[in-house]
């Protein structure tokens, strides 16, 4: 009885509670709603749009972004609000705003603070008549993996959706806190009537903000007080058209846009602590970032520092024909030690397998941030006597370094002065020497003259290296056998990648097994398993190990199957692949790998006694141009200039003849690239050779037309077919 009655009691208070929470939850939702929907809204009435405008598939009405940073009491806030309202014109638009998607925030804890996360959102449907119907958001969601959706009923052309993103994040007691930068355009995939900036901060927060391409200006409207120390920063925008963002293009680079960044530091003293480029008070908004304050921010971050036994160690009776080789050698060699070393105790411990880390002994070196790494290797290059600088870059899609705002838009190379000169990024599993990011290649960069392999004490701009097309190359070769009955095909492809096009190959294709046991045996260091010395432990994590690799290569191998199977958009059936290289050890070292499968007999069509094969579709992946596309008013920008190879080998079964040889002989080629092709015959082989290529990583939307007519060739010959005669 008293059991019952604990149990009736703690259901009253959950229901209490439960209760009181979702009273408050309301009163919260309420409290959001008349931030952005009350009386005093201007946009409230707002329905109508610009006659130009009426042929669009959607038109933003208003469009506005609110950013609030505050402190109540020793915590932090930030707080964001997006109001958008939008005409929906045609059925296309109608489809899309038909369903909104989000997810709930939550408690948790960061750098031994307490956050917790909010999130709101507000949808209302205004008929063309003017009736509102507001959506229940918390009756009509459903949650699916974490993530709810609400379907919005009964939408129609004509219709206007009015809704807003409300989130708020809460830092417990933190003294210095850099928040996430912010990057925007300030157009979208539909024009906008108007468009509204706020950003609202009080003391102790410090702004980067700039507005790039035209974008208005950030103007201060509310002034802090002796009683009130808010800060208010505003643009607008009107009239803005749509762009409909395509491919090979960087927004940032072109389109009106705006970054910002916020920092908050309690004190003077946390304001010297602050690794980012701030500005020199908290009245001042800062623009833009000079060549001298990269300097001042760098002059000490980068002095040589740390033990370097272990490759003291590795060149020990080591002799090299120049210190451009040793540089490499060096690299490679700290690429394992701190890196590919520990990769299968990250898995390990991911894995719940065993805690893998005190098998390395007490404080082991693992690089995870570029400022160490730099640090580590120019220690290596000062006690060998090698010059080097350091070089400060940022990515195309960035803008140039001179306009540059942000420090988390900074990349760092070493420059190091040998024979020739290597350049050394921060490197992953697959980096190498000389193989800079692409979309770092051909920029502006900011270089600091080190003196005495030791103190930086000047800075000068400089042009990075750039590669070209014939150096980015692939080639793919596939091989067609078919089936005695024609009832399919067996085929065979190999993969050959080199220079800038290996890099998101070997990212999506290779697993850590690929590589890891092979930089073991190099360097003669232990695998995981191996440092194990209990037997019965080792017997444990040993069957345990296996069965997750297992699982990973099976995983492995349905992943690219899959996008094999993508590819030639067809079931695919037998398949294998295997590795044939890796690819790691030099930026003219390629990576290479093979698979095989069989496919039905879609490509095949009977006439008579004789087949048509549809060989134009095995060149997969090319770019086939909307009407849209092909009236591109953007420039072109790219990730790097490439080529690629591809051969095609059809074995001609007995007692069959080819025809039509004469569809896969091609030739256009301009000044930003081509695609060439021809096929002869091979005794019983057909062998079709094809190349297409990139010559530039950017052209300017007058050459696109030139771009236009390889494309088109391209796309067109994977509409190319020829006959199998009966003899």
């Amino acid at each position: 009885m008293t059991k019952n009655i604990l149990c009736i009691a703690i259901f009253a208070l959950c229901s209490i509670t439960s209760i009181a929470q979702s009273k408050k939850e309301t009163e919260k939702q309420e409290q959001v709603k008349n931030l952005v929907w009350n009386e005093n809204d201007p946009y409230r009435n707002v329905m109508e749009i610009s006659e130009n405008w009426k042929n669009e598939s959607a038109v933003f009405l208003v469009k506005t972004v609110k950013y609030i940073y505050n402190r109540p009491g020793n915590s932090i806030e930030y707080t964001k609000i997006e109001r958008e309202r939008i005409k929906l014109l045609d059925q296309a638009a109608v489809t899309e705003y038909s369903e909104f998607a989000y997810t709930e925030g939550k408690v948790f804890y960061r750098e031994m603070s307490r956050v917790t996360n909010t999130f709101h959102l507000g949808v209302k449907v205004i008929k063309p008549d003017g009736e509102e119907i507001e959506i229940d958001v918390n009756q009509e969601s459903v949650t699916t993996n974490n993530e709810k959706k609400i379907a919005i009923p009964s939408l129609e052309k004509g219709d206007i959706i009015d809704y807003y993103f409300y989130t708020n994040t809460i830092v417990g007691e933190n003294d210095l806190y850099q928040y996430e930068p912010v990057e925007n355009t300030i157009g979208d995939n539909y024009p906008i009537a108007k468009f509204e900036f706020l950003l609202e901060t009080e003391d102790d927060f410090f702004i980067n903000f700039s507005t790039y391409n035209g974008a208005p200006k950030l103007q201060q409207i509310v002034e802090p007080t002796k009683k009130d120390k808010k800060r208010v920063y505003s643009f607008t925008a009107e009239n803005v058209e749509r762009n409909d963002f395509p491919r090979w293009f960087f927004p940032l680079v072109e389109l009106p846009s705006y970054k910002f960044q916020v920092l908050f530091a309690r004190s003077g003293k946390y304001e010297k602590k602050a690794y980012a480029f701030i500005p020199e008070d908290v009245n001042t908004v800062k623009t833009n970032v000079s060549k001298e304050e990269i300097f001042n921010l760098y002059e000490d971050k980068f002095r040589p520092y740390g033990e370097l036994g272990d490759v003291e160690r590795f060149l020990k009776n080591k002799n090299f024909a120049t210190n451009e080789e040793k540089v490499k050698e060096v690299f490679y060699y700290i690429r394992h030690a701190y890196y590919t070393n520990y990769v299968e105790a990250f898995v390990m411990d991911e894995a719940n397998i065993m805690y893998p880390f005190m098998l390395y002994g007490k404080n082991p070196i693992i690089f995870n941030n570029e400022v160490d790494f730099v640090r580590f290797f120019t220690a290596f290059l000062k006690d060998n006597k090698i010059d080097y600088e350091i070089i400060v870059g940022t990515q195309r899609y960035n803008g140039d370094i001179k306009d540059l705002l942000l420090e988390s838009n900074i990349n760092f190379i070493l420059k190091v002065n040998t024979e020739k000169p290597v350049y050394i990024e921060f490197f992953d599993a697959y980096a190498t020497p000389n193989q800079l990011s692409p979309l770092l290649e051909n920029t502006n960069a900011y270089t600091l003259k080190v003196v005495d392999r030791k103190h930086i004490e000047n800075i000068e701009t400089v042009k990075l290296p750039t590669t070209t097309y014939k150096e980015n190359n692939s080639t793919e070769k596939t091989e067609l056998t078919f089936a005695p009955d024609f009832s399919g095909i067996d085929i065979n492809r190999s993969f050959e990648y080199n220079g800038q096009t290996k890099i998101d190959e070997q990212k999506s294709i290779l697993m850590y097994y690929d590589y890891v046991y092979e930089d073991h045996a190099k360097y003669e260091t232990e695998p995981i398993l191996d440092r194990v010395k209990n037997k019965r432990d080792q017997e444990k994590y040993k069957n345990e190990y296996a069965a997750l690799l297992k699982k990973l290569k099976n995983n492995q191998q349905e992943k690219i199957k899959e996008r094999t199977a993508g590819e030639y958009n067809l079931k695919i059936d037998n398949y294998s692949f295997k590795i044939i290289k890796n690819g790691r050890f030099g930026k003219e070292d390629s990576f290479e790998y093979t698979e095989n499968f069989t496919i039905g007999n879609d490509l095949i069509k009977t006439a008579g006694k004789n087949y048509i094969l549809d060989i134009g579709k095995l060149l997969v992946s090319q770019v086939d141009l909307s009407n849209k596309e092909k009236n591109r008013t953007n420039n072109i920008y790219m990730s790097y200039p490439r080529s690629f190879n591809y051969q095609i080998v059809v074995n001609i079964p007995d007692g069959y003849s080819v025809s039509g040889l004469e569809n896969l002989a091609g030739n256009v080629e301009n000044e930003t690239g081509g695609f060439k092709s021809s096929a002869a015959l091979d005794g019983n082989r057909l062998v079709v050779k094809i190349q297409k290529f990139y010559k530039n990583n950017y052209e300017p939307n007058a050459k696109w037309p030139q771009m236009v007519a390889f494309l088109e060739a391209a796309s067109q010959f994977t509409q190319a077919k020829i006959l199998l005669k009966k003899v």
